[in-house]
């Protein structure tokens, strides 16, 4: 059983390792930090954490590393979460709340959260599984052209561009009148339906309309089920990945391993949705405790994924967070991937208000 004091000569080992990426031996423990005890004692603490498989020798003669195991201590017992300062604080607030959508609102959540960690920063969709129409918008950009606009309760705004056939059909089919009708129509059949629901009214939506009307009302019902189907996908926005280049020498080999890991998004949604929050907000996996999220997983067993849950509008929960190398600073990602999540609930919830 590791001592007190062993556990806080593992505390500055991480602490010395993550800041210089050098291993740490007993004499650098006693120069830099006041535990009043000597080297050989300091040694001996060592010795037991490496019993322990806690620490490790990366080379003969060398000093230690922390491994996978002892990552993991230091993050359940030993990591003291710092608070963000003002100005981290304030530059969330900022540049989140100039967002215009959810999608700008998630990109700017990674891009900030990646900043901040110099990780990569990984934003969940919010499950739109159980998401619901708000509003339907269609919107004449020609004779022949519409924009289809879906809006959920997320927050999730999608466009898409229609080109209508049908000569003179299509053109009367967008004047105001009719496509004021559409529009009241399909809002008033569809609004409020769960996507699911909404996508199997729209395959029988267009046979209530005249002939004449319905090949054109059926393109737009089938541009709008491509929206639905496409919203109830999980998906996820990422930034940082060149992060990755600048931590290479973390990695034993190549990083290529890992970025077809993170590419395959299938893989991190389900690490995302298996790891559990914590009483602080967060959770952690670390190194090869995430090969056990599936064979494609392999990739990420020389990483650390941190992960905390928001709440979007519609009360739908997802998840953000940071990957990076195991050797990271624990304390300032996961201070900063929790306050990210707290303001994004708050924004969302606003937002909903």
């Amino acid at each position: 059983m590791v001592s007190d004091r062993g556990l806080e000569v593992l505390r500055v080992i991480v602490q010395d390792y993550v800041a210089s990426r050098e291993p740490v031996g007993s004499k650098t423990i006693v120069d830099r930090h006041s535990f009043g005890v000597s080297a050989a004692t300091i040694r001996n603490d060592m010795a037991q954490l490496e019993e322990e498989e806690l620490i490790a020798a990366p080379h003969t003669s060398s000093g230690r590393v922390p491994t996978d195991k002892g990552y993991r201590v230091f993050v359940d017992r030993l990591t003291e979460v710092r608070p963000l300062t003002p100005a981290q604080r304030q530059a969330i607030e900022t540049f989140l709340g100039q967002a215009v959508d959810l999608d700008d609102v998630l990109s700017r959540t990674t891009r900030l959260l990646s900043q901040l960690t110099n990780q990569v920063a990984l934003a969940q969709y919010p499950s739109f599984g159980s998401a619901r129409i708000r509003h339907i918008e269609l919107v004449a950009l020609g004779p022949s052209r519409l924009m289809t606009v879906l809006i959920t309760d997320t927050g999730r705004v999608d466009q898409r561009l229609l080109e209508l056939q049908g000569g003179h059909s299509a053109e009367a089919a967008l004047g105001p009148d009719f496509l004021g009708e559409l529009r009241r129509r399909l809002n008033a059949e569809l609004g409020g339906k769960a996507l699911a629901d909404a996508g199997e009214l729209l395959r029988s939506f267009a046979a209530a309309f005249p002939p004449d009307r319905a090949v054109v009302v059926a393109a737009v019902a089938g541009c709008l089920a491509e929206q639905i189907t496409a919203n109830r996908q999980d998906r996820l926005v990422m930034a940082g990945a060149a992060n990755l280049a600048r931590t290479e020498g973390d990695f034993s080999g190549s990083i290529y391993p890992v970025l077809e890991a993170i590419e395959e998004q299938v893989i991190l949604i389900k690490l995302f949705s298996e790891m559990e929050i914590d009483a602080d907000g967060v959770t952690v996996s670390i190194g090869h405790e995430n090969q056990g999220f599936g064979p494609g997983a392999q990739g990420l067993s020389e990483t650390s994924v941190l992960a905390s849950g928001y709440t979007a509008s519609g009360g739908s929960v997802a998840r953000l967070g940071v990957l990076g190398p195991t050797r990271m600073d624990y304390s300032n990602n996961m201070a900063a991937v929790r306050a990210v999540a707290r303001y994004l609930t708050r924004l969302l919830s606003d937002d909903n208000a």
